[in-house]
């Protein structure tokens, strides 16, 4: 008798692992609820399926996604993350996850932040080259595995936006107020999303 009749198969993070009807999901997945109810591994390694106990009255198997290696933090839903900036387009702008609260990733994680998840207030004026440039290091939570195996970020809260910026002249910029930043070397502002400073 086999005690697998499937052979283990290798996912990576945002791949689906099939229904929140059919599964339960458990370390290394996620159940997005905005999605159809689609259950996402959240880390790369081996999808192993758990048979429930006879006696349990959900007899739905439990999925779990066992890591290939020592994993460091990974990016869930919910925690905050600092990521870099890599591209600005005009309704999103892609990122790199550097940090899962004040733990460097060992693995590479991409985000995006999407134009409605800027800010908070007056969603529809938000031009995303003025909130974010290349090369800016952002304050995000993680709002959902989303999809292309990008996390969707989210900077609407105060106190999440841009933390550190360069500016044109290669000088490291100051937050003067919500929405600029000022240039030590040059004294010209620049406009972004700024992360609040302190609390």
């Amino acid at each position: 008798m086999q005690e697998r009749s499937e052979e283990e198969e290798m996912v990576t993070p945002g791949e689906i692992l099939g229904k929140g009807t059919d599964l339960i999901p458990g370390k290394g997945a996620y159940l997005s609820r905005d999605n159809h109810n689609t259950v996402y591994a959240s880390l790369t390694g081996r999808r192993s399926l758990i048979p429930p106990p006879p006696d349990s009255p959900d007899q739905r198997p439990i999925v779990e996604v066992i890591g290939h290696k020592a994993h460091g933090p990974v990016p869930e839903p919910g925690c905050v993350v600092i990521a870099r900036v890599t591209k600005v387009m005009a309704r999103m702008a892609s990122a790199d996850i550097m940090c899962v609260g004040s733990k460097s990733v060992r693995e590479k994680f991409s985000g995006i932040i999407r134009q409605q998840d800027v800010r908070a207030t007056e969603i529809d004026k938000v031009d995303m080259h003025t909130s974010f440039r290349p090369g800016d290091i952002v304050k995000a939570s993680v709002i959902s595995l989303g999809d292309a195996r990008a996390y969707h970020l989210s900077t609407a809260q105060n106190e999440l936006g841009v933390v550190s910026a360069e500016s044109m002249a290669g000088g490291t910029m100051v937050p003067i107020s919500w929405t600029e930043m000022q240039c030590p070397l040059t004294g010209q502002i620049e406009q972004r999303k700024v992360a609040k400073v302190g609390a």
